[in-house]
């Protein structure tokens, strides 16, 4: 079916200069759009034809042909996309032989025996005006479909009343996938629960194929299964500042796609980027005046800690509440295989998870702000007393944890979370507490939300300025050890760690390891001779007990 405007096979047949006319084979093309009429005096045409054309010929250039040579006609005819064929059989003919119709039904292409009293030149002049008229309908319809897609934008209606149009005038059933924001919108129009089903899980399997469609940004065409029979449909790249947001998807359904529905699907494309642009820019504004304010109120800087007290009450932040900060930090999974259009977006996207916090933050009548940073984001929490600020911190997190990972299932998320203190103006010193918790929570431990008081002896072993002093003490304690194990490829290393595990006991130990307990008693003489250190000391135990955790915090 050709994309282009103008009429169908079953609309030319409807014209009064066709009325003796009959249509002998591919009665289920009847719907190909024509948008060109064109008469074939010499085969040599074939070279030129274009998609959505009608061919116009006699049976004169079929009498010496054989049929291999007829269905060849046809097989071109369809491969090059023509809508149909009109041949003047009689008085050249007395029919077209039934193998060749049976050729054009396979492939469901139109045939009209065109009676021999019609000029073929009256077929096209009048098929060319109605396909003119139809054109000049469908533009005048096509603009005001834009007129309405451009009023909506500019009222501030909102996509889905966008979506609402596009239905509305293609007659099929539109999902539309904003990816960044992981948002599905749905105006389906009569499709039943079962179909709503499929036409969802046809969006899945889009992203899901491993085909990398979704990456290109034009329109994808294809043929689908649907409610048992293959339909088209049509996916449109939403693309905003060369990145994709998302597709808009719409199938045939209950209505060929045309190219006037191309039109309206690029045109809905169009206006749902300028609204997603519109949207984020207020979103951006806002996120900028509290980030400014934020980065004033942790910074060392007495003036511009004054001047964030002082515009404190604007965010209805009270000085003598209790406050907490965590600090988000996203990455995507994969991270040294993401391609750069994803990492542009992260932006946008970090933005459209501030509002999924905001909306938790008020669900929970949590007072606080939200603000952003490169690939991060910060969340100051106010409570008004110090009752239950734990179990409230930890209800915020876990669902927070939940609503991320069922939106975006391909980022990581590690959240640093600060102790509690009385005063916003001391609240600088729990955002520090969460900055070290997130760097550290990314090294040592596996979960997302990690809280300060969780660091245990970290806490002491992460300050900046003891690093010369950590690494002096690893050179000197596990360094041999690791060499030895990278040397050797043994497991000496691991066998500590399970050595302090089970506190020591060979048994736990062997097991843990599926070790005989002889191989384990050798492997601990070896850590001694190697280290230098007797496990059997306190003090040597516990040295090298520091080490392992100060390797983990070196990520050596």
């Amino acid at each position: 079916m050709s994309r282009k405007n103008g009429i169908s096979v079953e609309d030319m047949l409807k014209l009064d200069v066709m009325k003796n006319c009959t249509l002998i084979a591919g009665f289920r093309g009847v719907r190909n759009t024509i948008s060109r009429v064109n008469i074939m005096a010499d085969p040599d045409i074939l070279e030129w034809i274009a998609e959505g054309e009608f061919l116009l010929t006699t049976g004169y250039f079929f009498r010496d042909d054989n049929i291999d040579s007829q269905k060849q006609l046809i097989k071109v005819c369809v491969e090059n996309k023509l809508a149909g064929l009109g041949i003047k059989i009689s008085p050249y003919l007395e029919n077209l032989p039934l193998e060749v119709i049976e050729y054009a039904n396979n492939l469901n292409f139109p045939i009209i025996d065109i009676h021999q009293s019609i000029p073929l030149s009256d077929i096209m002049m009048i098929a060319i005006r109605e396909i003119f008229n139809k054109q000049a309908s469908l533009l005048e319809r096509i603009e005001k479909v834009h007129e309405k897609l451009m009023s909506v934008m500019l009222e501030g209606k909102g996509i889905n009343e966008v979506l609402k149009i596009v239905q509305e005038n293609i007659r099929n059933p539109v999902i539309l996938n904003l990816v960044f924001s992981n948002e599905i919108i749905e105006q389906l129009g009569d499709s039943n629960e079962l179909i709503r089903k499929e036409l969802l899980n046809e969006v899945d399997n889009f992203y899901c194929s491993g085909s990398m469609k979704d990456k290109i940004k034009r329109l994808d065409e294809d043929k689908v299964l649907i409610g048992g029979k293959f339909v088209k449909r049509m996916i449109m790249p939403i693309i905003l500042r060369d990145n994709i947001y998302g597709h808009l998807f719409t199938w045939s359904t209950d209505m060929p796609l045309g190219g006037f529905d191309l039109a309206i699907i690029e045109s809905a494309s169009t206006t749902i980027s300028l609204s997603i642009l519109q949207e984020l820019s207020v979103k951006e504004v806002e996120i900028k005046y509290r980030s400014d304010f934020f980065e004033d109120l942790v910074s060392q800087d007495a003036k511009r800690k004054k001047k964030a007290l002082d515009r404190a009450k604007f965010f209805n932040l009270k000085d003598n509440n209790y406050y907490l900060i965590e600090v988000m930090s996203f990455k995507y999974k994969g991270d040294d295989k993401v391609e750069f259009d994803e990492m542009d977006c992260m932006g946008d996207l970090i933005s459209t998870f501030v509002a999924s916090i905001e909306e938790l933050m008020l669900y929970y009548k949590l007072e606080g702000i939200v603000s952003t940073k490169t690939n991060g984001i910060q969340v100051l929490l106010g409570f008004a007393d110090d009752k239950n600020i734990k179990k409230k911190v930890h209800n915020f997190n876990s669902k927070l944890q939940s609503i991320f990972n069922d939106k975006y299932k391909n980022i990581d998320l590690k959240v640093g979370v600060g102790r509690v203190y009385k005063y916003l103006e001391d609240v600088h010193k729990s955002f520090h507490d969460a900055v070290r918790t997130v760097r550290i929570g990314k090294t040592i431990y596996s979960k997302e939300v990690v809280t300060y008081d969780e660091l245990g002896i970290f806490k002491i072993l992460s300050q900046d300025y003891l690093n010369e002093e950590l690494e002096d003490f690893y050179n000197t304690t596990l360094k041999p050890l690791v060499d030895y194990d990278s040397k050797k490829t043994s497991e000496l290393i691991r066998t500590l760690e399970v050595y302090f595990k089970n506190n020591g006991n060979l048994t736990r130990i062997s097991k843990e390891l599926y070790t005989h307990y002889n191989t384990v008693l050798y492997r601990i003489n070896r850590i001694n001779e190697i280290t230098g250190m007797d496990l059997e000391d306190p003090h040597n135990r516990l040295n090298l007990e520091i080490a392992l955790k100060i390797k983990e915090l070196l990520e050596k």
